[in-house]
């Protein structure tokens, strides 16, 4: 257990920053005791590539909060900042079969009906223009005829998951960021293997770095020695590639086509609560029933590489009866969000709905490291009168992303925007709900890594009848939380103050 600690931190993002620092004392002390005159002429090379670069970040085409960071950096760490950069930009590949709206294929499996869209037009016509974004840019159209239903803790959803598993004939697949040993991941091992064994077709997807170099191999031998295929994404190769910084965070199980499975839980015990890590850890998901499951499918099968039209077709649920007769009830519109175009989907989703609000918008999410843009939004929609209300964790699971949190706290409050720590422990719930008419639920936390660096997931609900519990489950979680005030965040000390300013500053490399 302790050697497991250990690698995880030796091989974190956060110790990537003092190895670097370390490089540069070593590099420094051998240039100048192996190299002599010829020192100042490295040197002098090393810092016209660092101006070339910081020109050149200056001028691209990304959030500024990312080049910000990369030019302190490369202003601290001289000798080896630019090269740096070069590196991970020099090595940024991933399979073309991954970058979604290159592949006529996907836009050929991913049709918008016009019809639908003309229905939200009439039923709820300020939620045209995303649901139109998202079918654009995003690919995922927007469907009627699907049923949802809200869980507002991961063992409620694990519970109705097991009994969905059971009634599979089909397939099913499964994808998560975080899988570890114990009875949650036990008890569906050994159900998909059964499943496996009468015939239906298993897979099972984990991330190569959120499930650990510890976890990816034993767990998943017995899985594959009895039938249920596994693969992993993008797993850990030190010193090769700078997409080892782009995770697969989405959470998703998808069961013969017509039902699936979308939220913050993963396959571990805490998100269930039967191991306690930072006291009780509330988790939130929803089920979804009927066509819109297609999305999800489209999506699992993008990542798994196997997005052929051919092959993906053989995937649609036959129409049924069953399918058929599913009551619709509002709209609802699941979307995959990828690190590999310029399309922050998820992000712009959430700055949609905050835009638009006109009484009140209610998030979770277990990260608040917001960018410029964001922090606006949020402001501006509490100057505007909008009751503007965000839970974060009381108890962190890293203790820097809590530091950067309080900083924004400062700014946010000051604005108006209501700050609540849910006291009981861990929120790693990802909800955002605008008047009750329009919400996000899905794997997307409110940071930088979410908005731009993971692959992340999520469904958008337009006037469905599930986000009245949403909001219900939110009301009731705000009871059991700590409203920040502003003389709490005035009453920091100055040094957690300065630490928090300075880990904001390299946040989006974090």
């Amino acid at each position: 257990m302790k050697l497991k600690k250990l690698l995880s931190s030796l091989l974190s993002t956060n110790a990537a920053f003092v190895i670097l620092l370390l490089l540069q004392i070593f590099f420094l002390l051998f240039m100048v005791t192996r190299l002599g005159e010829s020192f100042v002429q490295v040197y002098f090379l090393l810092i016209v590539l660092d101006i070339v670069l910081m020109v050149y970040i200056t001028n691209k085409n990304e959030p500024i909060s990312y080049r910000m960071a990369w030019i302190v950096a490369i202003s601290i760490f001289p000798l080896f900042g630019g090269v740096s950069y070069l590196y991970l930009k020099l090595t940024q590949q991933f399979p073309k079969s991954l970058d979604m709206r290159n592949q006529k294929q996907s836009r050929e499996l991913l049709v918008q009906d016009k019809a639908v869209l003309e229905e939200i037009s009439a039923v709820c016509p300020d939620s045209l223009n995303l649901a139109r974004y998202i079918a654009d840019y995003g690919l995922y159209p927007v469907y009627r005829n699907t049923e949802t239903k809200y869980f507002r803790l991961g063992e409620m959803q694990f519970e109705e998951l097991i009994s969905a598993i059971e009634k599979a004939e089909r397939f099913i697949f499964l994808e998560f960021f975080i899988i570890s040993k114990g009875y949650m991941f036990d008890t569906v091992s050994d159900l998909l293997i059964r499943k496996a064994k009468a015939g239906v077709d298993v897979r099972l997807m984990y991330d190569g770095i959120g499930t650990g170099m510890l976890n990816s191999v034993k767990p998943f031998r017995k899985l594959e020695e009895n039938g249920v295929k596994c693969k992993v994404f993008n797993p850990f190769r030190p010193m090769i590639s700078s997409v080892q910084n782009n995770r697969d965070h989405r959470k998703i199980v998808i069961i013969d086509g017509h039902t699936a499975f979308n939220g913050g839980t993963n396959l571990a015990d805490e998100y269930i609560n039967r191991r306690e890590r930072f006291g009780h850890w509330k988790d939130t998901a929803i089920a979804v029933h009927g066509e819109a499951v297609w999305n999800y499918t489209v999506m699992f099968l993008q990542l798994w590489e196997k997005a052929e039209s051919a092959e993906v077709l053989k995937f649609l649920p036959p129409q049924s009866a069953e399918l058929s007769a599913v009551a619709t009830d509002g709209f609802i519109q699941p979307f995959s969000d990828s690190p590999l175009d310029e399309e922050p989907v998820g992000k712009r989703a959430y700055l949609e709905l905050i835009s638009n609000a006109r009484n009140y918008v209610c998030i979770t999410t277990p990260y608040l490291i917001l960018d410029e843009e964001m922090t606006n939004a949020l402001g501006f929609a509490a100057k505007k009168g909008v009751n503007v209300r965000i839970i974060t964790p009381h108890i962190p699971d890293k203790w820097y992303v809590h530091m950067i949190a309080w900083n924004n706290y400062e700014r946010l409050t000051a604005m108006g925007v209501k700050i609540y720590e849910y006291t009981p422990g861990f929120i790693h719930a990802k909800t955002c709900v605008a008047d009750g008419l329009t919400a996000v639920v899905g794997t997307i936390n409110f940071d930088y890594r979410s908005f731009y660096l993971h692959f992340e997931c999520g469904s958008v609900l337009y006037q469905t009848s599930v986000i009245k519990d949403i909001v219900n489950d939110f009301e009731a979680t705000a009871e059991v939380s700590h409203l920040i005030t502003a003389e709490e965040c005035a009453e920091r000390s100055v040094v957690k103050k300065i630490a928090g300013a300075i880990l904001n500053i390299f946040a989006p490399l974090l």
